[in-house]
């Protein structure tokens, strides 16, 4: 689930800056049910804290009390549940579960983040997080009744719930640039199917959809904003007339700044340099098409300037920490709310930093980097003294 290297094909030769029509995103009565994240809590996913309940030891056992106390912060930041293949769809129920815990507990009303993760021949121009499914071995329709269907009914079902949902990430990208690869051209028009059939059975108040739409410097140049927004107004319309979703996802699982006060040089020629900038980009042509022009920007992990070498770099980044937490105040319109959807912590693949893992794995170097790192610095959270405990009654 990676950024292709040819991601430039369709903009290497821009030179100079398209001028766009002003955007009026003043309403949008066929799509907008109003920003969730809104007066919630962003849902902690256990099972990502207890991963980094790992990096935490390894902090403690090299006496760096800081980075531990810095790690206990990230323990308590909201992240998304991703469901990658039928195996993991248990997630959403335990999800569920633990929001409504979470509720009782503080009072707060909960948003839980998910990502919906199985296309058919997933991954197609990269192959490190390839799928499950095989479209020559009725792949499509395995996708839609073994894996879409009890997803939707297990979401569905939890109506005192708030989702935000992302719909497969770094797959209608290929749709825009990467056509000319064979496998990709073979499974574009599934991940279309796929991604409609998915919206279709998620049209529920409770829900949030929010369809991937890459990142800035794969689709935010020039050439390649008007079809995005086409590809997407696709997928929507296959999904019915009356289908909703809220929005967009952008710079899921990579490393790109939401703002950037240093614009990297491979940046030059692009109007997206970083992620606000690119959800303004694409922004005007999502509202020309009719589209909602709403986004959700992962900061779980953001790569430090001078760390890439190209944009294209996109298997475990070195140096690079975790970003922005998750917030609603975005100083941008059309951004709803700044989310950490990739796990920090999780290898993208065996390649990048020495010693990498396989990709979905544990990588704990990479994640004592990303508390390090972390900008704006995590708040350190102490444990509590022995001196600060009650004396017995």
């Amino acid at each position: 689930m990676r950024l292709p290297s040819l991601f430039t094909a369709a903009s290497a030769s821009l030179a100079t800056a398209s001028v766009l029509p002003r955007q009026d995103t003043s309403s949008y009565p066929t799509h907008d049910r109003g920003n969730p994240f809104i007066g919630k809590s962003y849902y902690v996913n256990p099972a990502y804290a207890e991963k980094l309940n790992t990096t935490l030891n390894s902090f403690l056992a090299k006496n760096d009390a800081l980075n531990a106390a810095r790690t206990r912060a990230a323990l308590n930041v909201g992240t998304f549940v991703w469901v990658s293949n039928m195996a993991s769809l248990p997630n959403i129920d335990a999800a569920i579960e633990g929001a409504r815990a979470a509720k009782e507990a503080t009072g707060k009303d909960q948003i839980v983040g998910l990502v919906l993760y199985d296309l058919p021949n997933r991954d197609c121009s990269a192959g490190e997080s390839a799928g499950e499914f095989d479209l020559d071995k009725d792949g499509l329709n395995r996708y839609k009744t073994e894996f879409v269907d009890p997803y939707a009914a297990a979401v569905g079902a939890a109506e005192d719930v708030s989702f935000a949902i992302v719909l497969e990430p770094d797959s209608l990208g290929n749709a825009v640039t990467n056509s000319g690869i064979e496998f990709c051209n073979k499974s574009i028009p599934a991940y279309k199917e796929g991604i409609a059939y998915a919206i279709e059975k998620l049209q529920f108040e409770h829900v949030s959809l929010y369809i991937d739409a890459a990142h800035g410097g794969w689709l935010g140049w020039d050439g390649n904003l008007e079809p995005t927004a086409a590809v997407m107004a696709e997928v929507l319309s296959l999904a019915g007339p009356s289908a909703k979703i809220r929005g967009f996802s952008i710079n899921v699982s990579n490393y790109n700044p939401y703002r950037s006060a240093y614009r990297e040089a491979f940046t030059e020629w692009s109007n997206s340099w970083d992620e606000s900038h690119y959800a303004t980009s694409l922004s005007a042509h999502l509202t020309e098409k009719g589209l909602p022009a709403h986004f959700i920007v992962d900061q779980g992990r953001v790569a430090l300037p001078g760390a890439r070498a190209e944009w294209g770099e996109w298997c475990n980044v070195n140096p690079t920490g975790f970003g922005m937490r998750p917030t609603t105040k975005t100083g941008n319109r059309n951004v709803d709310s700044i989310v950490w959807i990739k796990p920090g912590g999780e290898s993208d693949g065996a390649c990048g930093m020495e010693g990498a893992p396989r990709a979905g794995e544990w990588f704990d170097e990479f994640a004592q980097m990303l508390v390090n790192n972390a900008q704006p610095c995590l708040e350190p959270v102490w444990p509590p003294s022995p001196l600060d405990e009650p004396e017995d009654a």
